[in-house]
């Protein structure tokens, strides 16, 4: 079973942001690892356009762009991508293209890909754009998770989703994808929203990679309308890994994030565009 020695991961779109940067209620990280570069997500665009140049990124070096779920606050630089590297290999669930709304207090807003991003994704040569639903390995020591089975009880897709505007279909975002890197102190995993719930998210990685240490976790834990229960099974199973490092991003919460600093203490580092963790 391979391991990577060196694993770099910076944030370039967060909710948060280190001074100069730009902020926007999106995400997408830089990882670098096992001698790829891999862009995981692209923000809104605006802000991603920026903080990549801001940052001294070179996209052109880029080997994979991996697209965690098909919501816009995750997708809106992909245009500006392929019109740097058209060259790259793109890695998506199918589902990423549906149409898909957030309903609340009776009113229905698109969440789904804006028409540019979906046209940009239509003009991908079918041998580089990756339909995933099964578990995919990126290097000898990287995969990503395809599809995320849904086994607990207490997690769902974090908010009031649907694939209609009338509210008749739940979305329970099935496109949902995990990064994990293996490494000898255990698995580093990347998340962009974590809508499959961060706990069914960690079961399924450490079964696919066949490692059982979780080392560090960064991204968006989507906790934002997390109940008490929800929180309370989340950070005893959390506990349980033993994790060295928790970087809750974005989608996370403040409220969830402050719980998590009570209960897990100084291994919860939120996270903010700009930095980077490196193991």
């Amino acid at each position: 079973m391979k391991m990577c020695s060196d694993v770099s991961v910076t944030l370039l779109v967060d909710n948060h942001g280190q001074d100069g940067l730009s902020v926007e209620h999106g995400f997408s990280m830089w990882i670098e690892a096992d001698g790829k570069k891999i862009l995981f997500d692209s923000g809104q665009g605006s802000a991603f356009e920026k903080n990549v140049a801001a940052l001294g990124v070179d996209l052109e070096n880029v080997d994979a762009f991996v697209l965690s779920h098909g919501h816009y606050d995750h997708t809106g630089g992909i245009p500006f991508v392929l019109g740097q590297v058209p060259h790259v290999e793109v890695y998506g669930h199918p589902g990423i293209v549906r149409p898909r709304y957030s309903i609340n207090n009776g009113t229905a807003r698109s969440i789904q890909m804006p028409r540019a991003v979906m046209a940009a994704i239509d003009g991908i040569p079918s041998s580089r754009l990756h339909w995933l639903q099964q578990p995919e390995m990126l290097s000898g020591s990287m995969g990503l998770s395809g599809f995320i089975p849904r086994e607990t009880d207490f997690e769902d897709a974090g908010g009031p989703f649907y694939l209609d505007s009338n509210g008749k279909r739940p979305d329970v975002v099935e496109d949902d994808m995990a990064l994990w890197i293996r490494t000898d102190e255990g698995l580093v995993v990347c998340v962009g929203c974590c809508h499959a719930g961060i706990v069914n998210t960690l079961e399924y990685v450490r079964r696919i990679s066949g490692q059982e240490r979780i080392r560090a976790v960064i991204g968006g834990l989507h906790l934002i309308n997390a109940d008490a229960r929800r929180m309370d099974r989340t950070i005893d199973s959390l506990r349980n890994y033993s994790l060295n490092m928790l970087v809750p991003c974005h989608c996370t919460g403040d409220a969830a994030v402050s719980r998590l600093q009570d209960d897990l203490g100084l291994l919860v580092s939120p996270g903010a565009a700009g930095m980077t963790y490196r193991f």
